[in-house]
């Protein structure tokens, strides 16, 4: 038997099922038409944000990173939880305008803008983390073009990167930034030649539940941007640290002691030297805001014996959770929290595989995992869907198509 990931706290069951936002999983999925299904809610990503906004210093702000879930329900939502909007490309932008989300909130990041795409930044009046001297040279020659000040952040690829990080996104060669030694020439040239200087972009990893890590990379990150601001040689107008924050997804995982990171993080704040005395400061988190707060639903549609294994078929699978099919960049494949969502709280009966509809050994969303006996017709539930599921897994792969989304 293998064990599932810790299910996320604040969900409840009504008669013997999973409810989310006080509706049963057969009554949203009646509402949504049908599975798959994505369900969002509205009160874990609101109590997340209360978490953050009492554990962190007043002076630092959130970010939310849309590329975690780009959902227009979920991104509408947020803008009146957090501070500023971080994103990755044009589409992205477009979604942020939709939800009447003002340029001024947003920063734009990603090592591969097209001049299309930095021409609709500079015209909205979004802030540009230049990820390069040659993406800086574009912007600048765009924005005299348009009549326009660029504004420009520069992304740092600083020495070091987040200890124990999933996703380490600084230390050594990267596609993203701009070498630590590099940046004070280009900030200069960026100023002299007309840019709105909007300060620096330091992000060195994702997924860390280790409260020290996070700590240290703080720490590290603003060492850094006081090298670099005195360097360039003025106050720092802003610097987005990055964020790192994980959640719990395997057996064994232990949530992120957010306490503790703000202590920290407040003691430091309170010490800045003097050209970070103005600067604003913001961290950037998209997983953790929003991760712990989808649920991803499919229907048991076959059940199967295979050499003495049970085996529940559902219409999901990994075209809509990557992440959960252990083939989103894990080595070793761990169970996600899962459970039989109209069974919920039920004994576990029997070990099964639970797989999708595809035509592949790859389609897997648990395996030998304790589960209550489920019959055709049964819904499973995939925790930690709120991140990097709908958006991040290939939906078009054997033309089954998307799952439905919504916000509860």
């Amino acid at each position: 038997m293998k064990p599932v990931g810790p299910i996320p706290s604040g969900y409840a069951t009504v008669d013997g099922e999973l409810a989310i936002g006080g509706r049963t999983a057969r009554a949203l999925v009646a509402e949504a038409g049908g599975t798959p299904l994505f369900v969002y809610s509205r009160a874990h990503l609101d109590a997340r944000m209360a978490e953050l906004r009492a554990a962190l210093p007043a002076r630092v702000g959130v970010n939310y990173a849309v590329k975690a879930n780009p959902h227009p329900a979920v991104i509408a939502h947020m803008a009146p939880l957090v501070d500023g909007f971080d994103i990755a490309s044009a589409g992205e932008l477009r979604l942020c305008e939709a939800a009447g989300i003002d340029a001024g909130r947003i920063s734009f990041a990603g090592p591969g803008k097209r001049d299309a795409e930095l021409e609709a930044a500079i015209a909205a009046g979004v802030t540009l983390n230049c990820e390069s001297e040659g993406e800086g040279a574009r912007a600048l020659a765009i924005g005299e073009r348009l009549g326009i000040a660029p504004r420009i952040a520069v992304r740092v690829n600083p020495s070091f990167a987040m200890t124990g990080s999933g996703m380490k996104m600084g230390g050594g060669p990267k596609q993203f930034g701009v070498d630590a030694e590099r940046v004070p020439a280009l900030a200069r040239h960026l100023i002299a030649h007309g840019a709105e200087w909007r300060g620096l972009h330091i992000f060195t990893g994702s997924q860390t539940l280790s409260a020290e890590a996070i700590i240290e990379a703080q720490a590290n990150v603003l060492n850094l941007a006081t090298e670099l601001a005195e360097a360039i040689g003025g106050p720092l107008p802003k610097l987005n640290m990055g964020g790192g924050l994980g959640i719990p997804y395997f057996p064994g995982d232990t949530p992120v002691d957010l306490a503790k990171v703000g202590a920290a993080l407040a003691e430091r704040v309170a010490d800045l030297p003097e050209v970070l005395a103005g600067t604003e400061l913001c961290m950037e988190l998209g997983r953790y805001l929003v991760g712990e707060a989808g649920v991803y639903l499919c229907r048991v549609i076959d059940r199967k014996e295979s050499h003495g294994t049970t085996f529940l078929v559902t219409d999901g699978g990994l075209h809509h959770q990557l992440a959960a099919s252990g083939n989103f960049g894990t080595v070793v494949r761990r169970n996600y929290p899962s459970a039989i969502a109209t069974r919920y709280g039920a004994q576990g009966e029997e070990e099964v595989n639970i797989v999708g509809c595809l035509c592949t050994p790859l389609d897997r969303l648990a395996d030998n995992a304790l589960m209550p006996r489920a019959e055709v017709g049964d819904l499973v539930a995939v925790f930690c869907a709120g991140a990097y599921g709908a958006t991040a897994s290939p939906s078009a792969f054997l033309g089954h198509g998307p799952a439905a989304e919504i916000l509860v």
